[in-house]
């Protein structure tokens, strides 16, 4: 990633490894394998995913290569293969399109978590902000 251009607090344009992308991020005060570790656990992806209802896959924790299915909260059932996952990155493709990119960058005191959407579905930056909201609050009660 390179020469971010911040667009306002915790939303920028950045060019990532999967193209130019709107970024939502947000800083967290909780270790960053915490993060990780919800970003990454599909149970817990409708907890913390307003847009998830639920899952089915063969693994709990993704990884480059797992493949399910995703119910929204529009009652639809669409199949899913996480594309990449290394480095505290991972990509997916949701019905065969490119989506969200989910990263944890580590800070002095806590980490980052970033939420890479493709330009044409900018309007879910909104979802992401509040997903964003409960990770911060999971991530916290994790570790206290």
């Amino acid at each position: 990633m390179n020469c971010p251009t911040k667009l306002a607090a915790g939303l920028s344009f950045e060019r990532t490894p999967d193209g130019p992308r709107l970024v939502v991020s947000r800083e967290i005060g909780a270790a960053p394998a915490v993060a990780w570790r919800l970003l990454t656990d599909t149970h817990r992806w409708p907890v913390w995913g307003p847009s998830v209802v639920g899952v089915a896959c063969e693994g709990r924790f993704v990884q480059a290569g797992t493949c399910g299915h995703v119910r929204t909260v529009g009652g639809l059932e669409l199949p899913f293969r996480v594309t990449e996952c290394a480095d505290r990155r991972w990509t997916w493709r949701v019905a065969g399109v490119p989506a969200t990119g989910h990263r944890v960058e580590p800070l002095e005191s806590g980490c980052r978590v970033a939420f890479e959407i493709p330009p044409l579905a900018a309007p879910y930056a909104l979802v992401c902000r509040r997903g964003l909201a409960t990770i911060e609050r999971l991530a916290r009660d994790a570790t206290e």
